[in-house]
């Protein structure tokens, strides 16, 4: 059934119009939007759009933390159109790659972000728009209705778009409540150093926050540190914060001692008995681990205000997701095996755009596969380890075959295989191994800014090391588990 309350765009404003929504912070600025404010922001970009956008276009968003963020988004969803969030490190080749794969033709971005488009699609600055005008009126939809298209990293091509319906708002509150100890008390403010352009930006804070109508912090930070991450906890009053485990690492290399928050949550890689001490002494609680991927997020949250966290276990399945273990067969098991959400969650994807065959793969049966290995210590699920390739470094999953793709442009280079290579900061660092032109110099810092030029500036090789010969198997794909066995093995430059 179509209705208009199911709209993420209603979902979103659905608070008194003199209610904080967003919190902007610019250096030593602040300025606080009301729902209302921001309600008339997604309006005049609405009626903008409606000139030239359909239901079910899509409608790229390379925007930063801000309040015209999620006003654009909020505004898209309004119309019955699909936003396409983007990342503002991206490059030409890796914004290239989703624009054309999405079939995006509008951007709304800003001077900085029209820049880095180029010619790529037509920007649409979105702080020019009126606000004025008539209504726009919200467009009724379902749960399934497609709403957005998040793009996400695998081991093998390109970049994987996935398609969620404007149910995922849903699916994600239950999680991101509990991960944040029963979020909407009194006081309660979000904010996160991960960039909106992720899911883990826009639908583990900003979106639930605007949703259960606690007030979000917008900062930019250019460069992470400890300074400026208490100077913003403190100008917002923020008291929830969602903190990437490589952020808490930074914290604790720098010696921060934070007061004042009354939960933090982390994804995207478990964190050790030692972190989870840490947290407790330095910021004052229990950390609160959640598990999830793009394709379905926020299935499994830890929660110190209903149980004790368990180091090593990534917590307890969240109401609304049916989450297991299970065998090669399909079948549920109590031993080691593939973490997978069954069929019906709310934020799980409709599909991978235009991929049937990849979006086949992903499922067993009426299971998802996450891709991951966990095993259950009574009702808390442990997780073992990444079955595929993806490197997690600095909280980015990052796709090796996209810079294998990347390289492999270069004249000078013949093959390469790109695998994670441990690291105590940064979970993981990206390594390449390259075979070379016979006679071509080994210049690693020339590779490394030729990828930074095209894809980004954090899914760069740290690490190049050049080989006469990369392991390969009969049909002449690289093997990429012995070269992060020898990764493994050798120590951090």
């Amino acid at each position: 059934m179509m209705s208009e309350a199911q709209n993420m765009a209603a979902q979103c404003l659905a608070h008194p119009q003199d209610q904080i929504a967003i919190i902007d912070l610019r250096g030593d600025e602040r300025r606080d939007f009301t729902y209302g404010a921001l309600s008339d922001m997604a309006e005049g970009i609405a009626r903008i759009l409606l000139t030239r956008v359909e239901v079910g276009d899509r409608v790229g968003v390379l925007l930063s933390q801000s309040p015209w963020c999620a006003a654009a988004h909020i505004a898209i969803w309004k119309i019955g159109a699909i936003s396409v969030p983007l990342f503002k490190l991206f490059k030409h080749d890796a914004l290239r790659s989703r624009l054309s794969d999405a079939g995006v033709e509008i951007v709304l971005t800003d001077p900085e972000g029209a820049a880095l488009l180029g010619d790529l699609a037509t920007p649409w600055i979105v702080d020019e728009v009126g606000i004025a005008g008539d209504p726009v009126a919200v467009r009724p939809v379902d749960g399934d209705t497609p709403g957005v298209l998040i793009y996400t990293s695998g081991t093998t091509g390109s970049p994987k778009g996935a398609l969620h319906g404007h149910r995922i708002l849903t699916g994600h509150l239950a999680g991101v409540s509990v991960s944040h100890d029963h979020l909407g008390q009194t006081g309660d403010c979000l904010w996160t150093p991960a960039d909106w352009a992720w899911i883990g930006g826009l639908f583990d804070v900003l979106m639930p926050g605007l949703a259960l109508g606690v007030p979000v912090v917008a900062a930019r930070m250019p460069k992470f540190t400890a300074v400026d991450c208490m100077r913003i906890i403190d100008q917002g009053a923020v008291q929830n914060v969602f903190f990437p485990p490589t952020a808490l690492r930074m914290l604790k290399a720098e010696g921060a001692q934070i007061t004042g928050l009354r939960s933090v949550a982390s994804g995207g890689e478990p964190l050790g008995a030692e972190m989870l001490a840490w947290g407790r002494d330095a910021l004052g609680v229990q950390i609160n681990e959640f598990y999830g991927q793009t394709e379905c997020n926020m299935t499994v949250s830890s929660c110190g205000a209903d149980f004790a966290v368990r180091p090593g276990c990534i917590g307890k399945p969240v109401s609304g997701h049916d989450v297991q273990v299970i065998d090669e067969a399909g079948n549920v098991t109590a031993q080691e095996g593939d973490i997978a959400v069954r069929r019906g969650s709310a934020s799980m994807m409709l599909e991978y755009w235009n991929r049937p065959d990849a979006t086949a793969q992903k499922f067993r049966g009426d299971w998802m596969l996450t891709g991951d290995r966990g095993i259950w210590e009574g009702d808390h699920l442990r997780f073992v380890g990444r079955e595929d390739d993806v490197i997690t470094s600095a909280g980015y999953r990052i796709g090796p075959a996209e810079i294998e793709d990347c390289l492999l442009t270069h004249p000078d280079v013949v093959t390469c295989g790109v695998v994670g290579k441990p690291d105590a900061l940064r979970t993981e660092v990206v390594k390449a191994y390259v075979v070379l032109k016979e006679g071509a110099a080994q210049d690693a810092p020339a590779l490394q800014n030729y990828v930074k030029d095209r894809l980004s500036s954090y899914s760069y090789p740290r690490e190049i090391a050049f080989l006469e010969t990369l392991p390969m198997t009969v049909t002449g794909k690289v093997i990429r588990r012995e070269l992060k066995a020898r990764a493994a093995t050798e120590n951090t430059k």
